[in-house]
């Protein structure tokens, strides 16, 4: 076994099933505010799409995705970011976000060599960490909380960290606070890009699900050069089962993940990126789904208010990141006692360290079970 894994506990998401079993088995009514995959229907649209594209005769799908595909990406990154991209030779579709994420640290940190590392803020997705494990890299996570707004800020790590960094990984939104990062920073990183050499990858998958202020933005707006941007249209696009997303950005990147991909794994199926190219270009059903998003946000911010928990950011994304009370223990005690109500959330240390005073809600149960959840929502 590969020893860097040995200490990697359960994968939060494995563990949140097992507790949404549990509130099940013991007769309790489910409220499933664990794992972000949303109850709203994928769009009659994409569905129908899907329907129409299975092939007579199935074929296994060209490895960087359709040209369709590709076109209606480069379409979306023009309307959405002011970003021409070639199809060719700066897209390239991936089996979801998940997947591209954890293969890139394979494809690009030289594992045992003097520039081994991988930064990354924490609270994170957990497949930053394991991905970096899986490669045999060195992880290094900057710890992010409301004293520095969850901004990843450079000026955070270590003297010398950068000169032995192969790559940085920022994510905003943020998953878990929804936090977007300010654009001086995004500038910043640039230029220590240039200056160190690094890949500069961006998870961008929550970059359409903006409540208050103005909207995400690219890390390619910023720059291109030594930079790609990771999107999915699970969230977006209610096609989290799915499993379509694309990397995007540097030619030279690209075409060296687009070379190592044949061997990692596939593009969708040729149906899947059907309903992908249609999704990528057609842009009402977003607002559609970010309009239901935002109603259940407001009735669990007003709940938050309620029973005085302080919501930190949130303001994109599909997540509220909440401070427990100064009454629990910790976020694994309050996550029990939501439990006992039929609530399942997940607490803040599933994410990183020094986050078992916050739980994190996602958005996903309907409009009616988040009212009546609220009502339930245990006292501090």
């Amino acid at each position: 076994m590969n020893e860097s894994l040995q200490n990697l506990p359960t994968y939060p998401m494995v563990q949140l099933s097992a507790w949404s079993q549990q509130i099940v088995d013991g007769g309790l009514e489910l409220f499933d505010f664990g794992t972000g995959d949303p109850r709203e229907p994928t769009p009659s649209i994409l569905r129908q799409a899907m329907i129409d594209g299975i092939d007579e005769v199935s074929q296994y799908p060209p490895t960087p995705g359709t040209k369709g595909l590709r076109d209606a990406v480069c379409g979306y990154m023009q309307r959405r970011f002011g970003l021409s991209l070639d199809a060719d030779e700066e897209v390239v579709a991936t089996f979801g976000s998940k997947e591209a994420l954890f293969h890139l640290p394979m494809t690009f940190v030289h594992a045992g060599s003097t520039r081994d590392v991988v930064v990354y803020g924490e609270p994170a997705y957990p497949v930053y960490r394991i991905g970096t494990l899986f490669a045999n890299a060195t992880p290094h996570a900057v710890i992010l909380g409301p004293d520095n707004a969850y901004q990843l800020d450079p000026d955070a790590l270590p003297e010398g960290l950068l000169s032995r960094t192969a790559m940085v990984i920022l994510n905003y939104p943020h998953n878990p606070s929804g936090y977007k990062l300010r654009d001086d920073l995004y500038e910043r990183w640039v230029e220590l890009q240039r200056e160190h050499g690094f890949v500069l990858v961006s998870d961008e998958c929550y970059a359409d699900l903006n409540y208050k202020g103005e909207m995400p933005k690219s890390l390619l707006e910023f720059s291109r050069a030594g930079c790609l941007a990771v999107h999915s249209l699970s969230k977006r696009s209610g096609m989290t089962g799915y499993r379509s997303g694309f990397v995007a950005g540097d030619p030279a990147l690209i075409a060296t993940y687009r070379r190592f991909r044949a061997s990692m794994g596939t593009a969708p199926q040729s149906f899947v990126q059907a309903a992908a190219q249609l999704a990528w270009t057609e842009d009402q059903h977003v607002q559609d789904r970010l309009r239901v998003f935002a109603d259940k946000r407001d009735v669990l911010v007003e709940m938050a208010a309620a029973r005085g928990l302080k919501v930190h950011g949130s303001e994109a994304g599909l997540y509220l990141w909440l401070e427990i009370p100064a009454t629990a223990e910790d976020d694994v005690a309050y996550a029990t006692r939501c439990r006992e109500q039929g609530i399942l959330v997940a607490p803040g240390s599933f994410f990183g360290e020094g986050q078992d005073r916050f739980v994190r809600l996602a958005l996903v149960p309907t409009l009616a079970q988040c009212k009546v959840a609220a009502e339930r929502w245990p006292q501090p």
